[in-house]
């Protein structure tokens, strides 16, 4: 296949353009710009739910993973006229943004096409961008932090939402460590979102001193331990998508798992070679997010108790 050549793929409704398919981005395996492009759509089900009707920032790789890194918020001019956009505001720069807004598969492809890796979704959506609508757990494993003690953690934090009757929906994060996500009602605004986070965070780093830590400042934090990232719930703070692929020369992906695989999973043998074979026999293992809806209220009677801001 020719550098310069170009491949058309259907997508519903869409016709897009992948140009220079044959790119290598992943130098681990050789996987390239088409090769992205044939995961998502393997994944289009998982993918487009976890993006839809949010903000999304893109991670773009214009010559593959292992040259130059941009973030994109902006849609650039030039863009279909069927893509969906949603606009931001970010009043301490007194600027706005009219980010990526997916609603459809397609949507996904063209931003392949514009060399985007990774998905960065806002916790909150278009309808109201103000109001997050999702909770995000972010086990942050310090650097000299083995995955065992990711993994308990991980069981630590299942069971504090258990006692609070809270669903999480666990994914690997694409690098050494695990997220959770909680839906929740679009009752209260970041501050509060985070107030709740912190409070939880709290509550896991009192059962399992010698696992956690919640010190904010990396400095002071014990490199041993996991940090319960309660700060991922700031306003225009993101984390990478259910399923998105990760922008390192393995390919890997944030992969949804079911908390039995807690104790099993290797993140490091979820990449774009092995996910879509994983998502054909399970389909979307956060198909039933969206129904699984939890309310703040007492987290933040928690964070009171505690005197958090």
């Amino acid at each position: 296949m020719a550098q310069d050549s170009a491949v058309e793929l259907e997508v519903g409704d869409r016709t897009v353009r992948i140009t220079h398919p044959d790119r290598v981005y992943f130098p681990a395996r050789g996987e390239t710009k088409l090769d992205l492009a044939h995961y998502y759509l393997s994944v289009g089900e998982g993918i487009v739910r976890a993006l839809r009707d949010r903000p999304c920032m893109l991670h773009r790789y214009p010559s593959g993973v292992t040259g130059e890194k941009v973030h994109q918020k902006r849609i650039p001019q030039g863009a279909p006229p069927w893509l969906e956009t949603v606009r931001v505001h970010f009043p301490r720069y007194h600027r706005h943004a009219d980010e990526l807004c997916v609603t459809e598969l397609a949507a996904v492809i063209w931003a392949v096409q514009m060399s985007t890796v990774e998905f960065h979704p806002w916790n909150s959506r278009r309808a109201d961008t103000e109001r997050p609508d999702e909770w995000r757990i972010d086990l942050d494993p310090g650097p000299d932090c083995g995955f065992d003690r990711v993994r308990r953690v991980a069981q630590v934090a299942r069971e504090v939402l258990g006692e609070l009757g809270a669903t999480g929906w666990p994914k690997t994060s694409g690098g050494r460590g695990l997220h959770i996500s909680v839906r929740i009602e679009p009752r209260w605004g970041f501050t509060e979102v985070r107030r709740a986070a912190l409070a939880f965070a709290r509550e896991v780093e009192r059962r399992a001193p010698r696992d956690v830590t919640t010190t904010w400042w990396r400095k002071d934090r014990d490199p041993a331990l996991v940090f319960v990232d309660f700060n991922q719930n700031t306003r225009d703070h993101t984390l990478a998508a259910a399923y998105s692929v990760r922008g390192v020369p393995e390919a890997t992906v944030s992969t949804p798992i079911t908390w039995d695989e807690i104790d099993d999973v290797e993140p490091g043998d979820c990449t774009i070679a092995t996910v879509p074979g994983r998502f054909a026999r399970l389909s979307d293992l956060q198909a039933g997010i969206d129904e699984a809806v939890y309310s703040l209220d007492t987290l933040l009677e928690w964070a009171g108790r505690d005197g958090l801001e």
